[in-house]
């Protein structure tokens, strides 16, 4: 199982993100569709590609294809609106907020899956992206939709430990003069 190589291949100083890794997603409460969904778009999210490449396939098998295609393209979509929004959201000027956005986000719209799990996936990306008004805009949806803050927090603790494995692997593969080729 890849969550166990990943496991296997932190440092003893990063004991705590082992044992987080498998609780976050080894012992998820989340349904198999929105777990794999939130794992997938955090791993592409984290920007690790030994990361993306252990956890994929396990997601990529607990995935429906539409949903495996809807994880990549919260991913996506967020990689650009996080930045966008949160530059927005931090130039002192508040007239950027009233400019037309003029980016295209038709998946928003019709991501293919449930609403409810691609507002978490997007949640989710938007933690490691750091875009509060991306967290605030997708966590009151989903809110408004009945999901409780336990599942939401779920998505996020998910983000947390996937960027923190994510960071602490590439450093170690920095240090050993392996200049992130894992």
């Amino acid at each position: 199982m890849a969550l166990d190589e990943l496991k296997s291949a932190l440092p003893d100083y990063a004991k705590d993100l082992r044992l987080n890794l498998g609780s976050v997603i080894g012992n998820s409460g989340l349904p198999a569709q929105r777990l794999w969904g939130t794992v997938l778009a955090c791993a592409i999210a984290s920007r690790s590609a030994r990361v993306l490449r252990e956890l994929e396939p396990e997601a990529k098998a607990n995935l429906s294809a539409e949903a495996y295609t809807a994880a990549k393209s919260a991913a996506a979509i967020m990689a650009m609106n996080n930045v966008f929004y949160r530059t927005r959201h931090l130039l002192s000027d508040p007239e950027y907020g009233t400019l037309r956005a003029g980016l295209r986000m038709n998946v928003i719209g019709n991501p293919g899956v449930e609403k409810i799990d691609f507002e978490l996936w997007s949640l989710a990306v938007s933690a490691i992206n750091g875009c509060g008004q991306c967290l605030d805009s997708h966590e009151q949806v989903l809110r408004t939709a009945g999901v409780d803050r336990e599942t939401i927090q779920e998505a996020f603790k998910i983000a947390a430990v996937i960027q923190a494995v994510g960071t602490t692997l590439d450093a170690e593969a920095v240090l050993a003069g392996d200049v992130l080729a894992e």
